[in-house]
């Protein structure tokens, strides 16, 4: 009987080529089932970071707009008051379908030589209801009208009644309302001189209904702003009188000095007792 020479390879015994063992079914579900697992983990953290930033964003979103609008509001009161003399403003608030609406008029005059007063520039800012929209809610607008155009290269080819049109800013208002300061009151209406300041209240926020029924918005979701009318106006301010060192010397030591009277206003007697 013939022996096989060791250097002979055994996988071509009988001319059968022997194939690498490959994986298992048992070892590839468990491979497939452990990458799901990665898969499902790493989705919810990126779906949980997304909702995260989208939340953030939206935040952002929300504060952005009315800030943006107070922002100009506050721009075209310092342009218009500080540029010269003959400057007005006038406040008026009411209810449009249980909304609180407002309306400012900024202005400013100047006199022809027909000694008559001509309007040189006016911004009105107001809400009104809006009729096109599903639900309830404002519209912001804003109109500038006057000889002193904005633009100037486009306003020379409006014509007049083109100048004077309501320009929508943006929807969706549920609360719009201003108020003029005077010392440390607030004024619904004013028209007359300048007022110290203006205050402008703001919100995007869903209203709810007061007892009166009208409709309102939560102090925290609105978006207020304080505004300086004329910033340079003189303050002034008042400064107590110092107080001298060696007198609240004397106050102090009177005071630690100073004997306690009894209830009766006499010295107390100390009475002898018998026994």
């Amino acid at each position: 009987m013939n022996s096989r020479p060791a250097s002979e390879n055994p996988a071509r015994v009988c001319d059968i080529p022997m194939m690498p063992s490959g994986f298992s079914l048992a070892e590839m579900l468990a491979a497939m089932t452990i990458g799901a697992m990665v898969l499902v983990a790493v989705l919810t953290i990126y779906n949980s970071a997304e909702r995260s930033a989208a939340a953030v964003t939206g935040r952002l979103d929300v504060s952005r707009t009315p800030r943006e609008i107070l922002q100009r509001i506050a721009e075209d009161i310092d342009r218009i008051v500080s540029s010269g003399s003959g400057a007005q403003i006038t406040i008026q608030n009411k209810y449009d379908h249980l909304l609180p609406t407002a309306r400012l008029t900024i202005s400013r005059t100047y006199t022809d030589r027909a000694d008559r007063e001509q309007k040189f520039e006016e911004i009105i800012w107001q809400t009104s209801y809006d009729f096109e929209s599903f639900g309830d809610g404002l519209v912001l607008y804003r109109s500038h009208s006057g000889i002193a155009g904005e633009d100037k290269l486009l306003d020379k080819k409006k014509e007049d009644w083109e100048k004077e049109l309501f320009v929508p800013l943006c929807g969706g208002v549920t609360f719009f309302r201003i108020n003029a300061i005077k010392g440390d009151k607030l004024q619904d209406k004013w028209s007359g001189p300048l007022p110290a300041g203006i205050e402008v209240s703001i919100s995007f926020a869903e209203p709810y209904k007061r007892v009166d029924g009208t409709l309102d918005v939560l102090d925290e979701e609105k978006i207020i702003r304080t505004i300086a009318v004329d910033k340079t106006r003189k303050i002034a301010f008042e400064i107590a009188a110092p107080v001298d060192a060696n007198d609240q010397e004397q106050t102090i030591g009177t005071d630690i000095g100073e004997d306690k009277e009894s209830p009766s206003g006499s010295p107390r007697k100390i009475e002898k007792v018998e026994r």
